[in-house]
């Protein structure tokens, strides 16, 4: 059955729809939204495209689309300046006019991109997400945030522009391999961490890799309805929104300092278990809390530690992050499940806060 969670914002509103098989209704799906447009590209990537690129197009073909496919490299160096204009090329090369629309068919880098190019070809054009990855379906594909890497960090320049709707067939999650299902889980178990002893407890039955799947629906489900109630709350991330980077200050900066041997819920998830450390030693979060993160981190193989944190170039990362406020970064931890809290901390004060609370222990 099909399930939609509307996101209601004040210059926007737009479905997020979820069901087994939604694939076979998307050219429906996307002409119910798009009455004018006609020009459709669709920017995929080298792993997604052979496995859904012509299914979807034929799909939007059918319902009466011209569409172009632009196909990326996979990976996380797409999200680059550089790539983003040859793409720009590619829709002037073509004749794209800002009548057209952009379709992000692929996970999260994919959704960043296709994003970020929909907010800026000639000031905006049309948007709508295809995530085909758990990290993108619980998590990137949902919210507004688009963005490209710089050489000094992950998501620097980039823009708040919300999709026209979100198209979420959880079938894909088939075809992911599994080192990439698991890293997706991750951010299942940030948003349960910050949202509700419910959502735990349905994290709570899984216990195994195949699990993820099992559970797919429900836990897509749960994590879309917690993360649209935040965005709704708000968008621009000046308040609230912010409890959503639970384990991203560290993650990022461990992420970046691996070069490519971690994936971002991999380092996500050592972010949040050496973040929840910290704040458990310093007596901010409940005893206890860290082994429960661990264990359900563990349970699907997700990593837990890096030699990376400490050093100096984690601390000139953190630093470099869009998160980092006039020399003050906001540390998101856990009061309680369900109930995360914000910790402003001066960035010269933030090795000290490490090292005693955390590499100490070691």
């Amino acid at each position: 059955m099909l399930q939609e969670i509307e996101v209601k914002l004040p210059q926007k509103n737009y479905p997020i729809y979820i069901e087994n098989g939604l694939f076979t209704q998307i050219g429906t799906l996307v002409r119910k939204h798009w009455a004018k447009v006609q020009q459709v590209a669709l920017i995929s990537d080298s792993n997604v495209t052979p496995l859904y690129a012509e299914k979807v197009r034929i799909q939007l073909a059918n319902a009466g689309f011209q569409v172009y496919l632009y196909t990326v490299t996979a990976g996380e160096a797409a999200k680059s300046l550089g790539v983003a204009s040859l793409l720009y090329d590619e829709l002037l090369g073509d004749g794209f006019t800002r009548g057209a629309g952009v379709i992000a068919l692929g996970g999260g880098v994919v959704g960043d991109l296709a994003g970020f190019v929909a907010s800026t070809f000639m000031r905006g054009l049309a948007f709508i997400q295809i995530p085909t990855s758990l990290l993108a379906q619980v998590d990137s594909s949902v919210g507004g945030k688009t963005a490209v890497d710089l050489p000094a960090g992950k998501n620097l320049v980039g823009t708040f522009y919300q999709p026209d709707a979100v198209l979420i067939d959880p079938a894909t999650l088939t075809t992911l391999s599994q080192r990439y299902l698991v890293e997706g889980y991750a951010e299942v178990v940030k948003m349960a961490a910050i949202a509700s002893t419910n959502f735990w407890q349905l994290i709570e039955q899984v216990q195994s890799v195949p699990a993820i799947i099992e559970h797919a629906e429900a836990l897509i489900k749960a994590s879309v309805t917690f993360k649209a109630k935040i965005v709704m709350a708000d968008e621009k991330e000046s308040g609230l929104r912010q409890i959503l980077n639970f384990g991203h200050t560290f993650g990022h900066a461990i992420e970046a300092g691996a070069n490519g041997a971690l994936a971002h819920g991999e380092a996500v998830s050592i972010g949040m278990v050496s973040l929840t450390q910290c704040f458990e030693h310093a007596g901010l979060t409940p005893a206890g809390l860290t082994a429960k993160l661990r264990h359900q981190l563990t349970a699907v193989g997700l990593p837990l530690t890096s030699d990376l944190i400490g050093q100096a170039d984690f601390y000139n990362r953190i630093a470099k992050d869009k998160k980092n406020h006039n020399g003050r970064v906001n540390m998101i931890y856990l009061k309680a499940i369900g109930q995360p809290a914000i910790y402003p901390l001066a960035l010269t004060d933030l090795p000290d806060f490490v090292s005693q609370h955390l590499l100490e222990e070691k």
